[in-house]
């Protein structure tokens, strides 16, 4: 039987990387899947069809998750397509890596606003919808959080910060049978690393030195820690932050 019969999730952030790699992965064991997006939505649908191709539920809502009003409109749809949510993924977000010299006001606000102001506004509008049973959330940070590498200072504190929210909402939401945990991955081949120039750049060679497991992750890798977390094998986790990261520290 599979792990998520009958379970509806929202993953923000899934037209691609790891986001698609949990969406896919979720829908594999038997959720329906709210695939969000901000700009990909070719790749969104890819994402869709792929899911449908093997048999699952999804549907693509496209919503900027660091604006209440898309938000609201992102969890009004879910609700109309599938009547209930179960688990929220908070995966949507952005990073840079640069010396502190090079932060902006700009820049900071983006960060924040993406990667932290997103898992506020998401989580007040999720409460709203999981129902007497509870649910599970289930924030995606970095590796960078223990590592604290350098030239990350802005995105490694913004999940630095998600990181509290966690352990924070753990405890405030636990009442209401909803857990909240994270996985922080390690560095993972993605289309986002590709694109500001990780891979192929030396950094990548670091990285893989540096990671017991000895290379990058993929998203396939990330996908099962999330069904763990949405699933009844965890319904006594809450407050954790699950390293997916091949070891890297």
């Amino acid at each position: 039987m599979s792990k998520l019969n009958g379970k509806v999730a929202i993953v923000t952030g899934a037209s691609k990387g790891i986001g698609a790699g949990i969406a896919i992965g979720l829908a594999a064991q038997g959720a329906s899947v709210v695939v969000n997006y901000v700009n990909s939505k070719e790749d969104a649908d890819r994402a869709v069809a792929e899911i449908v191709a093997q048999g699952g539920k999804a549907i693509s809502v496209q919503a900027d998750v660091s604006k209440a009003a898309d938000v609201q409109r992102l969890f009004a749809e879910t609700k109309r397509q599938f009547d209930r949510l179960d688990v929220l993924v908070n995966n949507a977000g952005i990073f840079k890596f640069a010396p502190v010299e090079a932060v902006t006001e700009e820049g900071f606000h983006h960060h924040y606003n993406s990667n932290v102001l997103s898992v506020f506004l998401t989580i007040q509008e999720a409460l709203k919808y999981f129902g007497t049973a509870g649910g599970s959330i289930i924030n995606i940070v970095t590796a960078g959080v223990e590592m604290n590498p350098p030239w990350s200072s802005l995105y490694t504190s913004t999940k630095s910060a998600v990181a509290t929210i966690t352990r924070v909402l753990a405890k405030e939401l636990g009442a209401r049978n909803i857990r909240v945990n994270a996985i922080a991955p390690g560095a993972t081949d993605t289309e986002g690393a590709k694109a500001i120039g990780f891979i192929g750049s030396g950094m990548d060679t670091q990285m893989i030195s540096a990671t017991p497991l000895g290379r990058l992750g993929k998203p396939s890798d990330i996908a099962p820690a999330a069904v763990f977390l949405a699933s009844d094998d965890a319904a006594w986790v809450s407050g954790d932050i699950l390293f997916v990261s091949g070891g890297l520290r």
